[in-house]
């Protein structure tokens, strides 16, 4: 993963991203030991104080939990949690966009529906 440093996320949320993301992948299974504070903030040139404020984030999501002197590890129900926030909130606000944006192209309810029919047929072969 390449940090963006520039953009408008915060480096904790990406860090935080990225981690679930290799959660969903599989890279990182349940009740498995994460990187440290320490390894992330020297694997992307960070300050380890924002790679824990990233682990930090997981953890009050419940994605993450902290064995007392040996860091944090992912919970057994994290991929859920992941991908239940991940349908709640990312894919909503992705479907309003597109719904708003068809009302300002003035396309009919039928013609979004088909848009997405064909992405998800083009998605599968």
């Amino acid at each position: 993963m390449i940090l963006d440093t520039d953009g408008l996320k915060p480096i904790y949320i990406q860090i935080a991203e990225w981690l679930e993301s290799e959660i969903l992948r599989g890279n990182f299974q349940a009740d498995e030991k994460v990187y440290s504070q320490y390894k992330l903030a020297d694997l992307y040139n960070i300050n380890p104080a924002t790679a824990a404020k990233g682990l930090t984030k997981l953890a009050e999501e419940g994605i993450l939990y902290d064995k007392r002197g040996l860091g944090k590890f992912v919970s057994t129900n994290a991929k859920q949690i992941i991908m239940d926030k991940r349908k709640n909130q990312t894919l909503r606000n992705l479907v309003e966009d597109l719904v708003m944006e068809a009302g300002r192209l003035e396309l009919s309810k039928d013609e979004t529906i088909k848009l997405v029919r064909d992405a998800w047929k083009g998605d599968q072969e």
